[in-house]
């Protein structure tokens, strides 16, 4: 580099290009090139440690981390952004979050990094920094509510891989009274949560863990909602809700307690198991549907599982009139290939909005239905573009797999390209 050339430059242009660097490194060694580069340090708006920050260092331990830590953190009086995802001593957390107090905007921690005296990985000295908008957590332990007092600034939270107690879960949301993002990803809890959100617009919850959850959320303004691994589950206000997802890898959905979704634009159901009360509740709250995305594996209400009931496919399509985009998987779609789905079909039927469809055929029996229900889904869908037929993880022990095989090649090849087989 051509430091004479910068040198050159007047001391506003060198601190505006200063001011753009955000990693340590590169830091620590712009600081190192002259007095005038490291005067620029102040006026450094973020700071990112990344998790191999200090592996030159290895030898020294974690006291030359911190120092190095605190040392940045100190010079920097402006900072408003600070990304720590090295190993540090949480004993020093406290100092450095009170130092840049007023500035600091943005927190972002590995805690699973930190050494110990963390205060029980509850990271009550977040307190320290009440002028916080963005909050993001990675691999803490909370068995309480975490002691931050009120975050009214704090807009976005997020919190990944970490223990909860259903009640530290409530109240870190409380502490946060203004969200209008919540993250909390690869979360292991159980028990009850509630969370009232006034100004909550999107919401991601995504609980692992073989125990019984349940979720409350009272959310009126929320937009978007992801919820993974409860069992169930209420919302109070959806007037808003644009997207909804809901699912379970492992155990069942029992109930889900919502309202009609009036502007709802796009539903997914996924799971291995769902009581079909649940099922049914949420396709009829969620008729303004233009995406739907069904892929349950097995209904029933009790620990055995069971195929879908029959599902009257006129009826389905004429109580969803929106529906632009179908995917269907395996259980949902036999259920929508019995004899009596089609019976009171008439020349006025149309699906009149659909335009993409893709189907999962999990199994070759009752291959005949199948066929006439795909073949019925490109007949009376005059808007339809496209539609996908996954069969390449269909059970292929029975012969009657290759027939169904040979009979769909042939109706793929006389729709005119709108069908395609994957």
């Amino acid at each position: 580099m051509d430091c004479g050339g910068m040198d050159a430059l007047p001391d506003g242009v060198v601190q505006a290009i200063l001011s753009r660097l955000s990693s340590a490194r590169d830091v620590a060694a712009c600081a190192g090139v002259s007095r005038g580069w490291r005067d620029c340090v102040p006026f450094l708006p973020s700071l990112y440690f990344p998790r191999s920050a200090f592996d030159a260092a290895r030898g020294a331990g974690a006291a030359c981390a911190d120092d190095a830590i605190g040392r940045m953190v100190h010079a920097a009086a402006r900072l408003e952004e600070l990304v720590i995802y090295c190993p540090f001593s949480a004993a020093c957390l406290p100092r450095w979050l009170a130092a840049r107090s007023a500035s600091l905007r943005v927190l972002e921690l590995r805690v699973d990094s930190a050494g110990s005296g963390s205060g029980s990985g509850h990271l009550d000295c977040v307190a320290a920094a009440p002028n916080l908008e963005e909050l993001r957590l990675w691999g803490l332990t909370m068995t309480r509510g975490p002691a931050w007092g009120r975050l009214d600034r704090l807009r976005v939270l997020e919190i990944v891989g970490a223990s909860l107690a259903d009640l530290a879960v409530s109240g870190a949301v409380d502490a946060c009274p203004n969200l209008t993002d919540l993250a909390l990803l690869g979360c292991e809890c159980s028990g009850s949560v509630f969370l009232a959100t006034p100004l909550l617009q999107r919401c991601r919850l995504d609980f692992v863990g073989s125990g019984t959850c349940s979720l409350a959320l009272a959310a009126p303004l929320v937009e978007s909602l992801e919820v993974q691994g409860f069992n169930y589950i209420t919302l109070h206000g959806g007037d808003r809700l644009k997207r909804l997802t809901i699912s379970k890898n492992t155990g069942r959905v029992n109930t889900v307690g919502i309202d009609r979704l009036p502007v709802l634009e796009q539903l997914s159901l996924r799971g291995v198991q769902w009581s079909w009360g649940a099922v049914s509740h949420v396709l009829q709250c969620g008729a303004e549907a233009k995406h739907l995305v069904m892929k349950v594996e097995f209904c029933g209400d009790a620990d055995t599982l069971q195929p879908f009931p029959e599902v009257d496919l006129v009826e389905f399509f004429n109580s969803h009139p929106k529906l632009c985009k179908f995917e269907v998987h395996g259980a949902m779609f036999a259920s929508l290939c019995q004899k009596n789905s089609l019976k009171n079909l008439d020349s006025r039927f149309l699906i009149s909005s659909l335009e993409e469809v893709l189907i999962t055929v999990r199994s070759p029996l009752n291959a005949e239905q199948k066929l006439i229900t795909i073949e019925s889904l490109v007949r009376y869908s005059p808007r339809l573009r496209r539609m996908v037929l996954r069969i390449s993880q269909m059970k292929n022990c029975h012969e009657a797999a290759d027939e169904f095989f040979e009979e769909v090649s042939k109706f793929a090849h006389m729709s005119n390209g709108r069908v395609r087989i994957e």
